[in-house]
């Protein structure tokens, strides 16, 4: 596994696995940090994966007693990185959850899908074929809790951001932004072409993972008419 270790500050290390985005690196930062999952050291506080990169935060002091005073934390976190980085150079496959992500396109769910359809030289039942049909990965989570960066969406598609971004775009829009699609799990402000919306929940609060979807998640968007998603939007 080829990777480059970098400090961010005295308290946390990058782990660098390239340099674009990639389902490949994408499986090397989900090994990563199942491992961490599975056997997280006493000196770490957190980790946060990313596109091509994995950042892990650290107790300083912790580190100290583990190394008996003789190493600088980064020091002694970068001979521990490279020890567990060894040994997973043989881990079997991660397998990916499929979530499938209900949606009503167009209408007063999806205001844009006619743009984005006009845009491409398309119908707006063939850019929600097309949306429907993409196979899709879920990279990382951020920008707004529980928002997934998410991959494999069709050129085709494509659409640019609105030049006037939207004060207040409502929770669960499933939007197209350049050639990415993503859901706003809360309400918030945003420039994304907007070309439906789905009635499932990404950010619960009250629950223990309080993000519906997570970084290797494998998307399906599964088209729904309004009186599906009103009875769905109930169930919640």
């Amino acid at each position: 596994m080829n990777y480059h270790l970098y400090p961010m500050g005295d308290q946390a290390i990058t782990i660098e696995l390239g340099k674009e985005i990639a389902p490949e690196t994408h499986y090397k930062i989900k090994m990563i940090t199942s491992y961490l999952d599975d056997h997280p050291p006493k000196w770490m506080i957190e980790y946060i994966p990313a596109f091509t990169t994995v950042t892990i935060f650290y107790d300083p002091y912790e580190v100290y007693q583990k190394s008996n005073y003789k190493l600088l934390p980064f020091e002694y976190i970068c001979h521990e990185l490279k020890s567990i980085l060894s040994k997973l150079t043989q881990s079997k496959p991660i397998e990916s959850r499929i979530v499938e992500i209900p949606v009503c396109y167009g209408g007063e769910y999806g205001p844009d899908l006619e743009l984005v359809a006009e845009l491409n030289g398309l119908t707006p039942d063939e850019v929600i074929q097309i949306h429907s049909s993409g196979d899709y990965l879920v990279y990382m989570i951020g920008f707004a809790p529980g928002f997934p960066y998410i991959g494999g969406m069709s050129e085709k598609i494509a659409a640019p951001r609105r030049k006037s971004p939207r004060l207040a775009i409502p929770e669960r829009s499933v939007g197209i932004a350049g050639k990415q699609t993503g859901i706003y799990p809360i309400e918030t402000p945003g420039g994304w072409q907007l070309i439906g919306r789905t009635p499932l929940r990404l950010f619960r609060p009250e629950m223990e993972e309080p993000s519906l979807l997570k970084a290797g998640d494998k998307i399906r968007f599964i088209p729904i008419s309004p009186k599906q998603y009103a009875e769905l939007e109930e169930q919640q």
